[in-house]
């Protein structure tokens, strides 16, 4: 089965791993700061909620935000919601060589978003969620093993 290794907390061991981390990232000309701000921001593309949601005070905020439906949800977003996960997780473990690091050292690890908070992202708590966030990762860390040199 291999070894498995869950994260969810910012604080935890592998707490880089949480679109809360504290690493901002550098994508659309803007600084982001943090990966969740830019997942969040990205729901309204081109209006101006975009921009505050990239202002909010903390990723919680700016997660709130991003699931406030008194705000119009871009009418392409559940078909492009992975791939811009993709693009922040990608942009994250590019610009900063700490989280890259810790993330290349998980080795062939299963990577999962451990929270009943969120069954598509997450496990859902059980193990019977999608994980997506957690295949995201290892997605990422696949394409950064290819460009290493050597």
């Amino acid at each position: 089965m291999g070894r498995e290794i869950r994260f969810y907390a910012v604080g935890d061991e592998y707490g880089c791993f949480s679109n809360f981390s504290p690493h901002p990232i550098r994508l659309k000309g803007k600084t982001w700061p943090t990966s969740e701000h830019y997942f969040q921001a990205q729901k309204f593309a081109g209006t101006p909620d975009e921009e505050g949601v990239r202002g909010a005070k903390s990723p919680m905020q700016a997660a709130r935000m991003g699931r406030d439906r008194k705000r119009p949800l871009r009418r392409d977003w559940e078909s492009v919601k992975d791939a811009i996960m993709r693009e922040a997780v990608l942009a994250k473990f590019t610009q900063h060589a700490d989280a890259r690091e810790i993330l290349l050292g998980t080795g062939d690890a299963r990577l999962i978003e451990h929270t009943e908070n969120d069954d598509y992202w997450g496990d859902g708590g059980d193990g019977g969620g999608k994980n997506r966030l957690g295949m995201t990762l290892m997605r990422v860390r696949e394409e950064l093993r290819g460009a290493q040199p050597g």
